[in-house]
């Protein structure tokens, strides 16, 4: 019976964690470069553990080839989040058709092109994740960005894993043959699946901390009209209650870039974009808790929150305590208020008398 390569395993593991990492991202650029990185992904886990595991060499031409393609594809899925323009996308063709030229002609330069293709894009990607912090994946609906910009390291630091991974069990088959390779291939990919569970796992915890508030440098005047606008982009058609809603389309709303936006929203508020958004959100969830007699997850839905724990977390940092505390405490306010109204004008009628 055969059983499932666990490079395959490897690769849905990542497949999935990174879905549900960037769900919510509207790039159709960025998604169809996912959707093929995803696809030859998991495509050359099924050929590594075909081969590998079962002994079926006829794979072995494909496999350098689907192996360089990935991370040009990685980092132009990347790359695409950032809402810029990528200038000739097709010129990263190159690697896999050198690979493919090398596989046919001249098999002594695979290994060699395989580790500068992973270790060139690897160092490419990583060096892109450094760049501007979480707002960098403009794309990546808000409550996103962290964790698009945590995949993105991650993505870049099993590039380079498997870069390692590939040199080592090259000069491995060079010395001592292929027979302990299956095994190699096997431990590489377990500490993959591990590193993986890892991070998904700390992401989910992270993004259960708020961001901190962190404010660099002066306003200008030029940021008022910026935050400004911003203001009122967002209260155009209720555009804060997209709960999809990504600093990109922010920008191309207010007819701004993103980088204006980020860095005008930081200086004036001392907050994150992401911050700034929710908090206009929380307004409107005060509010319909105030006037509205609707369910706090009617509240929280109409308020562009996907998640309760998000809402709730984000309620608490803007109030300092729970949607139904908050209704419960307005209720009884409105309640002392018209007791003491009561009270000053029974005085009054009876200071008439």
């Amino acid at each position: 019976m055969l059983s499932v390569p666990l490079p395959f395993l490897a690769g849905l593991i990542f497949a999935l964690s990174l879905f549900h990492s960037l769900k919510g991202v509207e790039a159709a650029g960025s998604r169809r470069y996912f959707i093929a990185f995803l696809v030859l992904y998991a495509l050359q886990g099924m050929i590594v553990g075909l081969h590998f595991g079962y002994g079926v060499n006829a794979l072995a031409l494909f496999q350098p080839v689907t192996a360089a393609g990935m991370p040009p594809l990685a980092y132009l899925a990347f790359r695409a989040m950032t809402g810029e323009v990528i200038a000739n996308p097709w010129r990263h063709l190159a690697a896999p058709l050198c690979m493919l030229v090398a596989a046919l002609c001249l098999p002594v330069l695979i290994d060699p092109l395989l580790f500068v293709t992973f270790v060139g894009y690897g160092l490419k990607l990583l060096a892109f994740t450094r760049t501007g912090g979480p707002d960098v994946m403009a794309e990546a609906s808000l409550q996103r960005m962290r964790p698009a910009l945590a995949a993105a390291r991650l993505t870049a630091f099993l590039i380079l894993f498997f870069a390692a991974a590939d040199l080592f069990i090259a000069v491995y088959a060079a010395f001592d043959g292929r027979e302990n390779i299956p095994r190699i291939v096997a431990v590489t990919n377990v500490v993959a699946i591990a590193v993986v569970v890892a991070y998904y796992l700390m992401s989910s915890r992270r993004a259960a901390v708020a961001p901190s508030h962190t404010l660099q440098q002066q306003p200008s005047e030029d940021d008022g009209r910026i935050l400004a606008r911003v203001s009122s982009a967002l209260d155009e058609n209720a555009l804060f209650r997209n709960e999809n809603l990504s600093l990109a389309l922010l920008s191309r709303r207010s007819g701004l870039t993103a980088r204006e936006v980020s860095g005008a929203v930081n200086r004036v508020t001392g907050l994150n974009v992401s911050q700034f958004v929710n908090n206009r959100r929380i307004a409107e969830a005060c509010r319909l808790l105030e006037e509205t007699k609707a369910g706090v997850t009617a509240v929280q839905l109409e308020c562009g929150f996907s998640t309760k724990s998000n809402f709730n977390r984000e309620f608490r940092r803007v109030t300092g305590m729970s949607p139904s505390r908050y209704r419960a405490a307005q209720r009884q306010t409105r309640q002392d208020d018209a007791s003491a109204k009561k009270r000053v004008d029974l005085a009054a009628a009876k200071k008439q008398l």
